[in-house]
């Protein structure tokens, strides 16, 4: 089953299966509130990044296990980032690398926990 479209799992007024994992992916809300929060609009390279209809897998610098299409590396050094990282981003259980070097990001102790 292909998951819903993105923008419907940010309208829970609108949609009754938000919660539902196989329509709206943890790992890909989570990455929209990284995009959200860390001002993805104003990127150098966003490439697919929150596009209804393609995967997460496939937006730049995401690189996921192609077993289970969870995301193991976030890779976008020196692309414009500013912003805070989301607390979200630990619901990438998998995740092995994070490279946002040389961007204006912020971390709050809340995000690493």
């Amino acid at each position: 089953m292909n998951p819903a479209p993105l923008e419907l799992c940010f309208h829970p007024n609108f949609f009754d299966l938000q919660n539902d994992k196989s329509f709206c992916p943890i790992e890909r809300n989570a990455l929209k509130n990284f995009y959200d929060s860390s001002k993805g609009g104003e990127w150098t390279e966003s490439t697919y990044w929150v596009d209804p209809y393609i995967s997460h897998c496939q937006w730049y610098g995401i690189k996921c296990n192609e077993g289970t299409n969870s995301t193991i590396s976030i890779e976008l050094p020196t692309n414009g980032l500013s912003g805070t990282l989301s607390k979200s981003i630990s619901n990438l259980t998998l995740l092995e690398i994070l490279d946002l070097s040389d961007n204006d990001i912020k971390v709050s102790q809340l995000a690493l926990l």
